[in-house]
């Protein structure tokens, strides 16, 4: 049984489809007394965390729907909001060299698996920013100067920013600076809605193939936020 906490993108489809079941799993555990892995510690570290494993099903089913998939079994559980597993099972870095062992030479996620600190860093920077853009100025100079081998309190660090609430501005400033990478894609997103022009960024990224764009955890994970 496995509940990443890295970004969905990193998973190819076999490990996104299996912990969209394994979630289910977990939550029939914890909420309906269900037998089996009621010790393992994925489950424990998610029990009594109703809002938790609603949020983290949400970043799946947008990660499943942008891949094309249709996630046809929602969670709708309130308890205990706004608190994650303060634990995890396998620290964030371990849990990219488990997928590197895991992925053969053709297979991968949307999302490739960081080489860096400055790699995780890019491939985070919009969902930092819809956060706190002096955070996002900070944490972008810190990176710099880090070790390309030093990831692991980053990758932490990024989990824990990913699990917070992106305000309504600081969110339209990070798709206006992904907008900005769209080459033929003029105009801004005055009078839209966030989720009209997250779904406008995210066409633009697949139409045009734009790499840079189709590697940005942003792209799928503010949706469930909004």
């Amino acid at each position: 049984m496995r509940v990443w906490d890295v970004h969905p993108g990193y998973l190819d489809r076999q490990r996104l489809l299996g912990e969209h079941r394994e979630l289910h799993g977990v939550v029939a555990v914890t909420t309906r007394g269900r037998n089996g892995y009621a010790a393992h510690p994925e489950t424990k570290r998610w029990s009594g965390l109703g809002w938790a494993c609603t949020m983290r099903h949400r970043l799946l089913a947008a990660e499943m729907a942008f891949r094309g998939y249709r996630d046809r079994t929602p969670l709708r559980l309130r308890r205990a909001p706004g608190r994650w597993p303060t634990t995890f099972v396998d620290e964030p870095v371990v849990q990219f060299g488990l997928l590197a062992d895991k992925y053969a030479e053709e297979r991968r996620g949307r999302i490739p698996l960081p080489k860096s600190a400055q790699e995780l860093w890019a491939q985070h920077k919009y969902s930092v920013l819809a956060r706190s853009q002096a955070v996002y100025r900070d944490l972008g100079v810190r990176v710099s100067t880090l070790p390309r081998a030093e990831m692991a309190e980053l990758a932490v660090e990024l989990v824990g920013w990913l699990r917070k609430p992106p305000s309504a501005g600081n969110m339209r400033n990070a798709l206006q600076h992904m907008w900005g990478h769209v080459e033929t894609a003029p105009g801004s997103f005055e009078g839209c809605s966030p989720g009209t022009a997250l779904k406008r960024v995210q066409r633009a990224a697949l139409s045009e193939n734009n790499r840079y764009l189709l590697e940005q955890t942003a792209l799928t994970e503010l949706g469930p936020w909004m």
